[in-house]
């Protein structure tokens, strides 16, 4: 019983001092400001554009010259039109060379 009373007090030292150990380690001395998310969170948002390449920002009310919305949402349901088919294509005949074909969407290629 003395030797089990013994070899439960170790272990629980021995878990107490690994517990301190690992809250040690893992404190972090720097502050929060400058961890990498809160960088990316602070900094503004750029879909796929380099800081020099981003445009102005835009009244709220107003859209940026280009090309107008309509005309994009047109391009998009082609394209989902064109995949739509090549999938309904390969469901009837399934092979490699119809899964790896490339699509005549002007959006992926």
């Amino acid at each position: 019983m003395e030797m089990f009373l013994m070899a439960a007090v170790m272990s629980l030292l021995a878990v107490a001092v690994s517990a301190v150990l690992f809250a040690a380690a893992t404190r972090d001395g720097r502050p929060e400001a400058t961890s990498p998310a809160r960088r990316a969170a602070a900094e503004p948002q750029r879909f796929f554009a380099s800081a020099a390449d981003a445009a102005p920002s835009a009244e709220p009310g107003k859209q940026a010259e280009g090309v107008p919305v309509e005309a994009l949402l047109l391009q998009i349901e082609h394209h989902i039109r064109l995949e739509q088919a090549a999938a309904e294509s390969f469901l009837h005949t399934p092979s490699g060379q119809s899964l790896h074909s490339r699509t005549t969407s002007r959006l992926v290629n």
